[in-house]
């Protein structure tokens, strides 16, 4: 088997579990080779591995394209819930095949205006997002599907796969949905109508935003890379044709990591 091994920081690999996990994998007869950002995958490779947090993740899964790579996330970072693997567990599952391949669905932007974008931007695994870079908050024309949506006027609007409701969407009231829902949750941030509340929407729509700003630009994400837009600019974002093959090991689930990282419905009552 080979596989690419994309690193969070170089520090992490004087980490003892990484230095054991490596070399369990090589033991086992896998072909390793380090790959960074900005690099290209060398074909065939059977497997990246992400060695970091959820970012890092994130920075990995941008290398792999429409490749059909699986991704394993090894966490040294914080919450971890695409990263949510301890190093020894991985080097076991991956040497005895005890995982599943999950299918995860990825965001694709479409500019409607003349402004082009590097194709870093043009796919995303957890969320696009539009935020104010000044003083004034923006107003965001929003339609799905051809069907126009009040106007929001907020600081910014996060369009968010299932994957990432556990991030950026829930940090701004957005609901938490399993990974394997079909849907798509858009979610202002700090809204200045409280009427104005998060909605979940089929993942087969096509959003359609225009992004006004008296500060005559607006800061458009992609996960985690960031640029500058000229206000007036309108963007489509709808879900791409191709996947992400992220690997769960078999001893995982997502309301275990829910309870463990969220302490998800913690209540003394059930603690037995």
């Amino acid at each position: 088997m080979k596989i690419a091994v994309y690193i969070g920081k170089e520090d992490y690999m004087q980490e003892p579990r990484i230095i054991g996990l490596l070399e369990s994998l090589r033991e086992a007869g896998c072909e390793l080779y380090v790959v960074t950002a900005g690099e290209e995958i060398s074909m065939p490779t059977d497997l990246l591995l992400s060695i970091g947090g959820d970012g890092t993740f994130l920075s990995a899964s941008a290398l792999i394209a429409d490749s059909g790579i699986p991704v394993v996330g090894v966490n040294l970072g914080r919450l971890g819930f695409l990263s949510e693997n301890r190093p020894e567990d991985v080097a076991q599952a991956v040497i005895s095949e005890d995982y599943t391949i999950e299918q995860r669905s990825l965001l694709q932007l479409e500019p409607v205006d003349t402004e082009c974008l590097p194709d870093e931007y043009h796919h995303a695994l957890n969320e696009m997002a539009v935020h104010r870079c000044g003083p004034s908050m923006l107003e965001v024309e929003v339609s799905v599907d051809g069907i126009r949506l009040p106007t929001y006027w907020a600081d910014g609007l996060v369009i968010s796969t299932s994957s990432g409701s556990t991030a950026y969407s829930l940090s701004v009231g957005g609901p938490i949905v399993l990974p394997e829902a079909k849907v798509l949750i858009v979610s202002p941030i700090a809204p200045h109508n409280l009427n104005v509340r998060p909605l979940v929407v089929p993942d087969s729509s096509v959003i359609s935003l225009r992004v006004h700003s008296r500060d005559g630009k607006f800061v458009f994400s992609s996960d985690n890379r960031s640029v500058e837009m000229s206000s007036g600019t309108g963007l489509s974002v709808s879900v791409a044709q191709f996947s992400l093959k992220r690997v769960r090991l078999n001893r995982s689930n997502f309301i275990n990591a829910l309870t463990q990282k969220l302490f998800w419905g913690e209540d003394v009552r059930n603690i037995k």
